[in-house]
């Protein structure tokens, strides 16, 4: 027998819609939901938007963790990084000429700055999919949020509003990134559609932004004063590129 009285947390709630609560609660949430409108209006909700977010990113809901996303992979990564600059110093001085060695550096750092590109990519299919946990702070406390990252990471870190884009902030989390910490923000339209913006420390780049796509996603990405960005959504070019401008015209000069 279920007592419809017996406190329902919130936890429980999302694991009621997630179909990750246990058996014997069921039974109490269920019955919980029938003496409390409100708190059923809000599940209801919740499923929707889980209904939607199925719908649009179902595809890569079921993908593999990429393996750009594996912290120790990422700690090793700068290592491998030199040790491949040191055997093409070493190429490029045996070839001879100065001149062929400018162009691999420019070529190293084209390509370093392209894997900036990819494991922002990576990170966005990884979180957009995510329903009760898709940040680790939420934009409600925009101020934390900002000040958090930006001690963690080193650099001046904005969460830009894009409102103007019909875009609201969901929220940001702290992520490994290639030569360091990495801040990640999460923005969804009224659709349900996501972007994310991702930024890490970046060798000197043009400030000229960029297009790359992968699988479904998109990204749009530049670098200013050391730090690189990287806005990812769905494939849409001229869309990011709308959302891209905004966020640059407020991060210009915001980096460490």
């Amino acid at each position: 027998m279920t007592d419809p009285e017996i406190a329902v947390t919130e936890d429980e709630l999302h694991a009621y819609v997630d179909n990750e609560l246990p058996a014997e609660r069921r039974g109490n949430v269920e019955a919980w939901l029938a003496a409390h409108p409100d708190d059923a209006e809000r599940v209801g909700s919740w499923r929707a938007m889980a209904d939607a977010l199925h719908a649009r990113y179902g595809a890569v809901a079921d993908e593999p963790v990429p393996k750009r996303l594996e912290i120790e992979r990422l700690v090793r990564r700068p290592r491998r990084w030199i040790y491949g600059a040191i055997a093409a110093a070493l190429v490029a001085f045996i070839a001879g000429g100065s001149a062929g060695w400018l162009a691999r550096g420019a070529a190293a750092s084209s390509s370093a700055f392209q894997a900036l590109a990819s494991d922002a990519l990576d990170a966005h299919r990884l979180y957009v999919v995510e329903v009760r946990h898709p940040v680790e702070v939420p934009g409600s406390e925009r101020d934390h949020l900002e000040q958090w990252l930006t001690k963690r990471c080193g650099w001046d870190v904005r969460a830009p509003q894009l409102d103007a884009t019909g875009l609201k902030l969901v929220g940001g989390r702290l992520l490994p990134g290639p030569t360091g910490p990495a801040s990640f923000l999460m923005y969804e339209s009224a659709s349900g559609e996501r972007y994310t913006l991702y930024t890490s420390r970046a060798k000197p780049e043009s400030a000229q932004m960029r297009y790359t796509a992968e699988e479904n996603s998109g990204a749009m990405y530049w670098s200013e004063d050391g730090v690189g960005y990287v806005l990812s959504g769905p494939i849409d070019k001229d869309r990011l590129n709308q959302v891209a401008r905004l966020v640059y015209d407020q991060t210009e000069k915001n980096g460490g």
